[in-house]
């Protein structure tokens, strides 16, 4: 009998709380439209289609919800704004320092996309929202030879 499906919950508070909502969260898609930014609450919130990597080898995505606060400013280079329909793979999260224990998230997106949101402290929350389907397939990536990264 299968197991229950245990919707994935994750926080973050410093750079190493986001390397596993990262993980989780390569090769998620989503449209630009799920994404939004709310200078006044100072959040920038997104709904995403991720892969179920923990999923034991069965091709399966889940609707997920990421949510940062404490946001002072949103920027994007590569991404095409007003584009709603658009649909960006994310390959990375990461955190680059300020003044600490202020800097920056940098979302990373196939094509060769840009999210950077200027933060005062690392406030994330991941949650997964509906129940899993069927993927048409697992995400792979072409690995360069030199550099031995994706």
């Amino acid at each position: 009998m299968p197991t229950p499906f245990q919707p994935l919950r994750l926080s973050a508070v410093d750079p190493a709380d986001l390397e596993p909502i990262s993980a989780a969260l390569q090769d998620a898609i989503a449209q630009l439209g799920d994404f939004e930014f709310s200078r006044r609450k100072g959040e920038f919130t997104l709904a995403l289609n991720r892969y179920r990597w923990e999923a034991g080898g069965r091709k399966q995505r889940v609707r997920t919800g990421l949510q940062f606060a404490q946001v002072g400013e949103a920027r994007s280079q590569n991404i095409r704004q007003g584009a709603d329909d658009a649909v960006v793979s994310l390959l990375s999260i990461t955190f680059e320092t300020a003044e600490a224990p202020s800097g920056e998230i940098v979302m990373i997106f196939s094509g060769g996309g840009e999210l950077r949101l200027r933060v005062e402290c690392i406030d994330a929350v991941m949650v997964d929202i509906s129940e899993p389907w069927p993927a048409a397939s697992q995400p792979t990536h072409e690995i360069d030879q030199e550099t031995g990264k994706a």
